[in-house]
């Protein structure tokens, strides 16, 4: 069985070569997209895949959704019904069914277009990816609204100092302002040691679970304060083929939209390998050997969001649509594995 959780000492700062960008000053520029990044929490990087190739992994993942065979048809808009779909996480993030391990989503974490950035935002392209998932999220114009409100919250725990991880958004979609897409509180990163310093973390935190090692909701009056400190709410725009990178620090959530457009990523985050321990290197390993769908981090924090399961006559069963490996499988190149924290460099 892969691990549910892998336990390693808290740390309080992570290896960083990025040491000036833990501060709220920001003392190099770059000429590139890191001055935005490193400004505003968060940026887009236009076309690191083609339209038509964003377009056709979109294809592939609804491909990857009809084959379920419960009814959902792309060309059927009579078919998009919630009912015609397998389980999901926030209205269309697949955690369970091996999504994460699917031949297409490898495709995309391996194309040199999307690792570049990582790569130079870093210093290395030795990097490893997280096995995180794919969202599709029907639009509410058709399927009807979703049991979801907005969940303001960052990625990074309190105690875990400076930038130790930028997560991605690879767009094969539209996400203009009145669809689907990431929100950010611009600007937030930078101010996340101030905030945590004048608003402490007390009292019970029922959100920090092995689920949740790096996961910090906010309230409205966490809101407020950063408002009040200059940051301001942003819908990220972004076109079929854009990278959008923020960084785990920043205040975000994902809006769902009020347009009739299938809301289609994958979400990917790369960190350097050499952050990576030998145990959590080996349970990597094993959960990529079990095809398991994991969280954001992909050096640290590992943690399998486990099988499906549904609830019959009360009791919790395995979900009869769950799946032991991808639909296809990945050809298992040697990037691929380096990547997988499977082969080292």
């Amino acid at each position: 069985m892969a691990p549910s959780r892998i336990d390693v000492p808290e740390p309080t700062s992570t290896p960083n070569p990025l040491k000036s960008h833990q501060s709220t000053k920001q003392e190099t520029h770059y000429g590139d997209f890191r001055d935005d990044f490193f400004k505003n929490g968060y940026t887009v990087i236009k076309g690191v895949l083609s339209k038509e190739r964003a377009r056709e992994y979109q294809s592939e993942a609804l491909t990857w959704l009809e084959s379920f065979n419960i009814g959902f048809d792309r060309n059927d808009r009579s078919t998009w019904k919630k009912e015609n779909l397998p389980q999901s996480f926030k209205g269309g993030m697949y955690l369970h069914f091996a999504a994460a391990h699917e031949k297409y989503m490898w495709d995309v974490r391996t194309e040199p277009g999307v690792i570049e950035p990582f790569a130079k935002l870093w210093g290395t392209d030795e990097l490893v990816v997280s096995f995180d998932t794919v969202n599709i999220t029907l639009p509410q114009s058709i399927v009807g609204e979703y049991d979801s409100k907005p969940w303001p919250h960052c990625d990074q725990a309190p105690e875990r100092k400076g930038l130790a991880c930028v997560q991605g958004i690879v767009n094969l979609s539209e996400s203009g302002p009145n669809d689907g897409g990431l929100v950010v509180m611009k600007g937030s990163a930078a101010l996340f040691d101030k905030f945590f310093e004048e608003n402490p973390v007390t009292g019970p935190m029922p959100w920090r679970t092995a689920k949740h090692k790096d996961f910090h909701p906010f309230s409205d009056k966490d809101l407020d304060w950063y408002r009040e400190h200059g940051c301001e709410l942003i819908k990220v725009c972004a076109e079929p083929g854009d990278l959008i990178l923020w960084d785990s620090r920043e205040m975000h959530w994902a809006q769902f939209g009020d347009s009739d457009l299938i809301r289609t990523i994958v979400y990917a985050t790369y960190t350097p390998a050499a952050w990576m321990t030998e145990e959590d290197r080996a349970a990597k390993k094993e959960l990529f050997e079990n095809y398991e769908t994991t969280t954001h981090w992909p050096h640290t924090n590992l943690y399998t969001h486990g099988k499906a399961t549904i609830k019959v006559d009360g009791e919790e069963v395995p979900d009869p649509l769950e799946r032991d490996e991808p639909l296809t499988k990945p050809v298992k190149t040697e990037r691929l594995l380096q990547l997988a924290g499977v082969v080292p460099y």
